[in-house]
Order: C-alpha cells, then sequence, then structure tokens
C-alpha cells in the first residue's frame, strides 16, 4: 500500500486586500532617533505590520496588541496605539518593552498611516496634537 504525500496549500486570491503603508514626516524623524538606540527596530516593525496591524486590521484578530485611541475616530478613519510591541534590542522585556506606535487606518482604502513612535521611558503618552493634522 502506497501512501500519497499530505500536504496543506493556502490559496491566495488575486483580490486579496494589502495594506498600503506610510509614514508620516515626523514618524520619519522620531524613528531615525531611536533605531540610534534600538538598532532591531527596523525589522521590529516590520514583524509588527504582519503580527499586529494586519491580523487587527484585515483579519479581525484582536491579540490585544493594539487599542483605538478614543475621540478621534470619525466614519472610516481611526487612531489606534500599539502598546505590545517587541523590540529585540530591549531584550528580556518581550512584548512590555515600552516602545509604542501610534497609527491612523483609514479603512475604506486600506490605508496605515504611522504618526508616532516613542519609547515609554522618554515620554509618558502620544502627542495628540499630531493627531488634529489628519482629521482635518
Amino acid at each position: 500500500m502506497t501512501t500519497k504525500p499530505f500536504f496543506i496549500a493556502r490559496l491566495i486570491s488575486p483580490l486579496e486586500v494589502m495594506i498600503k503603508y506610510e509614514e508620516s514626516d515626523e514618524f520619519k524623524k522620531d524613528f531615525k532617533k531611536l533605531v540610534k538606540r534600538f538598532p532591531s527596530l527596523l525589522e521590529d516593525l516590520a514583524t509588527v505590520k504582519k503580527a499586529v496591524i494586519e491580523l487587527r486590521h484585515l483579519k479581525n484578530i484582536n491579540n490585544l496588541s493594539t487599542f483605538e485611541i478614543p475621540g478621534f475616530s470619525i466614519k472610516e478613519t481611526s487612531f489606534w496605539k500599539i502598546k505590545k510591541f517587541a523590540c529585540k534590542s530591549l531584550k528580556g522585556r518581550g512584548a512590555k518593552s515600552g516602545v509604542r506606535v501610534i497609527y491612523l487606518w483609514r479603512e475604506v482604502i486600506s490605508q496605515v498611516v504611522f504618526i508616532e513612535i516613542y519609547f515609554k521611558g522618554d515620554k509618558e503618552n502620544e502627542d495628540r496634537e499630531r493627531f488634529k493634522k489628519f482629521i482635518l
């Protein structure tokens, strides 16, 4: 008796939604400063895009890493904070590294705009003044 190999293949639809990522100028400045201190941030952010943002907004899987920021959402536009951001440069802290990422989610066009990234040891909360630029 011969056995046939067993495998599972994932079919990728040509209509599968992809998120468009953009970075605000302020985010770029924040990131540039932090990446000097935490060199793994570039790789860590790529992981967060797949493991947090895309799960949350494309698959509707809430892994308790992201939280909508209340009081700023309008229509299909909402502001989110990533609290559980695993930074490899901060060994031993895991997802509670203290790195925070603030982003804008535009549901209709599947777009993420990164607004702010900061280290909790440097700054307690996000700069909500930055939100106003994206609400108008």
